[in-house]
């Protein structure tokens, strides 16, 4: 007969604590992209050039593009934003959601800017390129 796993008080208060911090980090994260709006979206769009990862005609247009879109992400909801990373949620172990959703963004609809001529590599090392640059800045 199997057995039903039923987890002690201590460890759903452990659980509880480790989710809690999570969402913390998350909302800490999404609050504080409006103080570093110009200079993320300056380094991201610097260092997606810069290694090759999206060719493009104007710098200055994609990271225009890119201020966009961190600065919609900073006032969407969360059901929005779980919505939008949904189908990459399991890039990475423990994705970063600002770097999570510009891999998104970046892999969807950032392909289609009339200034974007192609991005290249994996969505593995868009995420990576994407995430060095959002750590400088958020938690």
């Amino acid at each position: 007969m199997a057995r039903v796993f039923r987890p002690s008080n201590r460890e759903s208060k452990i659980l509880s604590r480790i989710e809690s911090n999570k969402e913390y980090q998350r909302r800490q994260a999404l609050h504080l992209i409006p103080q570093h709006l110009d200079a993320m979206s300056n380094s991201i769009a610097q260092k997606l050039v810069e290694t090759g990862t999206v060719e493009t005609t104007s710098k200055n247009s994609l990271e225009e593009e890119i201020k966009k879109t961190l600065d919609k992400l900073s006032r969407m909801e969360d059901f929005d934003i779980d919505y939008q990373i949904a189908p990459w949620r399991r890039l990475v172990h423990n994705p970063h959601v600002v770097s999570l959703f510009l891999t998104a963004w970046v892999l969807e609809k950032l392909i289609d800017h009339k200034d974007v001529i192609d991005v290249f590599g994996e969505d593995l090392d868009v995420y990576q390129v994407i995430h060095q640059q959002v750590a400088k800045y958020l938690p």
